[in-house]
């Protein structure tokens, strides 16, 4: 288990510190041209379907979590496989149903 969390941070972390310095970046450039930091805030980004995706993204990934280990415990499969394909195939499913609610507010 202990390995499974360990590469999940660490390709968690490595894709968060290239958003950050990308995001440094844009912003100081926008500072060096005389522009406001702001124009990269949409005025018009709803912060509850935000909330939504990574509410709906959480809870796929922890039944992901606890279907993985039934799995491993149940049947013959190895941890990593059982964690990994679970853990990926309902986050993956999360954000479909996510997307799917979202498509439906905006008709």
């Amino acid at each position: 288990m202990t390995g499974v969390v360990a590469i999940i941070s660490v390709f968690g972390i490595i894709p968060l510190c290239i958003f950050l310095v990308h995001r440094h970046r844009e912003r100081k450039a926008l500072i060096e041209k005389g522009l406001s930091a702001e124009l990269l805030v949409s005025a018009t980004k709803d912060r509850t379907q935000e909330s939504l995706k990574y509410g709906i993204l959480a809870i796929g990934l922890a039944i992901g979590i606890l279907v993985g280990n039934i799995l491993d415990e149940y049947t013959r499969m190895s941890e990593e496989v059982s964690y990994f394909s679970m853990i990926f195939l309902f986050g993956g499913l999360a954000l479909l149903a996510f997307y799917s609610l979202a498509k439906k507010e905006k008709e």
